[in-house]
């Protein structure tokens, strides 16, 4: 009858059990699936060996409870290791761009004290662009384009990360995008396509880089960055920091920032990039760059705007560069040594409208509203 019982609670047991090995396949929580079986197993066991009259003795219970114990505590590593990842916030946090959309209700979009010079009805040029950049051209849009709604994803107005726009504008699908200047392989890509690519400067932005606020470097040098981003320095101490390792993170290759780090490495070679397992569908496992998490001995980089306006995390510090502060009266006197321009760039458009737009982004009117949004505008 024992044996009987032992099977049938076996049984009970897979049925319920696989049920929940899927669900935490599936949603990426497969890290718990040795702690759920090691559970079942000590779960079941207790109850066959009460149901045999294992436990006759202090002993034998003793055994099992320390077995039991052991195994829990080694499955149990993996999850807190996730767990206190998790706790661990990700500075580059996803922005809800509806609040930026144009005439949202939101208010956060910038207007001018006046009309614009400009006014367009129709051919409205189709734009996309960095995340980074979509407060500014939204604003541009509720400046000239006829009110209506722009969904962030579905109109004449979306906004992407820089890859998928640049990808966005070589298929024809959009006029003009807002972005940094392109990559190599951007530049490339387009050239086998038969594509000219013309970038527009528009304004001025600071790249900078960032660390956790506890850490007690306040700046480095361009050489201190190639050294870490090389790989050739690994320690905070040979930076004038605390003795401990640095762990420098990166963007996905062709996005905005990731070129602008590429090309202030110029000849040095970049070490690769941190990367991490996702668990996606069906348990398929890819491998993707690392998301910046604030460790304490880690280092990241973004664009100003973004990370002083956007995110506004009070958990990170941006450093000095050659001893001058990423601000935006140091990009205007050009004392910040990583400044550079970004643009509006188009790819062979016949939209008869995407020069005029142009033309008044470099009106005084256009810079006007560059300033206001947060930027640094080419002229004043």
């Amino acid at each position: 009858m024992n044996i009987f019982s032992a099977i049938i609670l076996f049984f009970c047991f897979i049925f319920v059990l696989f049920p929940l090995f899927f669900m935490l396949l599936l949603s990426g929580n497969d890290y718990y699936i040795p702690l759920l079986f090691t559970f079942a197993i000590i779960l079941y066991l207790a109850i066959v060996f009460h149901l045999f009259q294992f436990f006759k003795t202090k002993k034998r219970k003793v055994v099992f409870t320390t077995i039991s114990g052991v195994a829990i505590i080694i499955t149990l590593i993996s999850p807190l290791k996730h767990a206190y990842l998790d706790s661990i916030p990700t500075v580059d946090a996803e922005v809800n761009v509806y609040q930026y959309m144009p005439f949202s209700e939101e208010g956060k979009v910038t207007t001018l004290n006046e009309e614009a010079t400009l006014t367009l009805t129709d051919q409205l040029p189709k734009m996309d662009g960095a995340t980074a950049l979509y407060p500014l051209y939204s604003a541009i849009v509720q400046a000239t384009y006829p009110e209506k709604d722009y969904n962030p994803y579905m109109s004449e107005v979306m906004v992407n990360t820089t890859p998928d726009a640049y990808t966005n504008l070589f298929k024809g699908e959009v006029d003009m995008i807002f972005a940094a200047a392109p990559s190599e392989s951007q530049r490339k890509y387009a050239e086998r396509l038969g594509l000219e690519m013309k970038l527009a400067p528009i304004g001025r932005e600071a790249f900078v880089f960032f660390v956790n606020k506890k850490n007690a470097i306040d700046g480095l040098t361009i050489e201190q960055i190639k050294d870490i981003y090389s790989g050739k320095v690994q320690n905070w101490k040979d930076v004038g920091g605390d003795n401990d390792s640095i762990r420098a993170f990166q963007r996905p290759e062709d996005s905005g920032s990731q070129t602008a780090l590429q090309k202030l490495m110029g000849d040095t070679p970049l070490m690769k990039a941190e990367k991490e397992e996702i668990v996606t569908g069906m348990g398929g496992i890819i491998q993707e760059v690392s998301q910046y998490k604030n460790f304490k001995n880690a280092i990241g980089f973004t664009f100003r705007y973004y990370s002083n306006e956007m995110v506004k995390n009070n958990q990170i510090k941006l450093l000095e560069i050659e001893g001058v502060a990423p601000t935006k009266e140091n990009i205007r006197n050009n004392t910040y040594p990583i400044a550079s321009e970004f643009y509006i760039v188009t790819a062979g458009t016949t939209n008869p409208n995407v020069d005029k737009l142009i033309e008044w982004i470099l009106s005084a009117q256009g810079q006007q509203l560059v300033e206001k949004v947060g930027y640094v505008p080419l002229n004043e």
